[in-house]
């Protein structure tokens, strides 16, 4: 067993989630790289939308005190207008380079549609402006409806890179990260 401790942020409020489906298979390929894991289901927290002036504001300290204590952190976002999901910017916003400065972040988008790779890019971006070192693999599950049976993924491939980034969010935890980015001098965060 590693220290490592890897937590996984479920940017889908839906009951029936295949996003929280597939951050759950991630996390289990964490464990067996021998990670401590944790999801971090957004509809289990209070999280007002974010107003600058309540930084606070219901459980938002509890929850940056979660994602501060991770090694690695995935972040799991359905695919809504070709982006992520508003509660995962929400949530995101409540964080900052505190949070996220020079921690291992692992993505993972799952699509109705054919194409979910721009909500992918786009939470990289948000990842290099607060510092942190994005993993190159990447996990998208096209077609969710027909990607899963259950629990379970239905083809070995996307269930391969899957697993692949809960294994590489461990494998990656200690990684010395780049100097810092352009973006995040230019960041001025959530203190303005």
């Amino acid at each position: 067993m590693t220290d490592t401790h890897v937590v996984a942020i479920c940017g889908s409020l839906r009951e029936e989630s295949y996003t929280r489906r597939a951050l759950r298979i991630a996390l289990a390929a964490a464990g067996e790289a021998g990670a401590s894991t944790e999801l971090l289901d957004l509809r289990e927290w209070d999280l007002p939308v974010f107003d600058a002036d309540e930084k606070d504001a219901g459980e938002a300290e509890q929850f940056r005190q979660q994602v501060q204590a991770a090694d690695s952190i995935v972040l799991g976002t359905p695919v809504y207008h070709g982006s992520y999901a508003t509660p995962l910017k929400n949530a995101l916003d409540y964080c900052g380079f505190d949070e996220f400065e020079k921690k291992t972040v692992g993505l993972l988008c799952v699509a109705g549609g054919s194409f979910p790779i721009t909500a992918l890019d786009h939470l990289r971006s948000v990842c290099r402006s607060l510092d942190a070192w994005v993993i190159p693999h990447q996990a998208a599950i096209p077609r969710a409806s027909n990607a899963f049976r259950g629990d379970e993924l239905t083809d070995e491939t996307t269930e391969d890179r899957v697993q692949t980034l809960g294994r590489e969010a461990v494998h990656y935890a200690n990684i010395e990260p780049d100097p810092a980015s352009l973006e995040s001098s230019e960041n001025p965060g959530a203190d303005d």
